[in-house]
């Protein structure tokens, strides 16, 4: 008799390894939780980045360029809310990633929705709504080139 294969991974367990793998900043673990010809959306994107993955294997790459060029390291996430819908296999979660960019030594709070569907354990489809202006000004925040006015206006220091 063949060993019992384990039980697929409901959506909220999926949500959970989903986001270890973003802490971990792992392609690899976060690209293993899709589906093969899944798809993962950004209907805001940010400069630089595209519409739109599709398939396990650029969830694999996009993620994996993107998080060895990024300044961004996660250290966690907060204020995650899990709205569960009328379909079961679809999830909708708040969250904040928190953490430190590694350029300037700030830290960071990006806000964020996923819609995330679920089949057999895999994720079949991500429309990831990031909060795409505030990653922006944040990851391109340089002391060095950014105005007078904002950089006395992060400081406390008025005009």
């Amino acid at each position: 008799m063949p060993p019992a294969q384990p039980a697929a991974r409901t959506p909220h367990e999926v949500l959970e390894h989903y986001h270890r793998a973003l802490v971990s900043m792992s392609a690899d673990d976060l690209a293993d939780l899709y589906a093969p010809d899944a798809t993962h959306e950004f209907p805001f994107p940010f400069p630089g980045m595209p519409n739109c993955y599709e398939g396990r294997e650029q969830v694999r790459a996009g993620f994996r360029a993107a998080w060895q060029h990024s300044p961004a390291t996660p250290a966690g996430l907060r204020d995650v809310t899990v709205h569960p819908t009328a379909d079961a296999t679809v999830l909708i979660a708040e969250q904040t990633v928190t953490g430190t960019v590694a350029t300037t030594g700030e830290p960071f709070a990006f806000p964020g929705i996923l819609v995330l569907h679920v089949e057999d354990g895999r994720i079949t489809r991500v429309r990831d709504y990031m909060d795409a202006l505030t990653i922006t000004r944040t990851l391109r925040r340089d002391p060095g080139t950014e105005p007078a006015s904002a950089q006395a206006e992060r400081s406390g220091m008025k005009r």
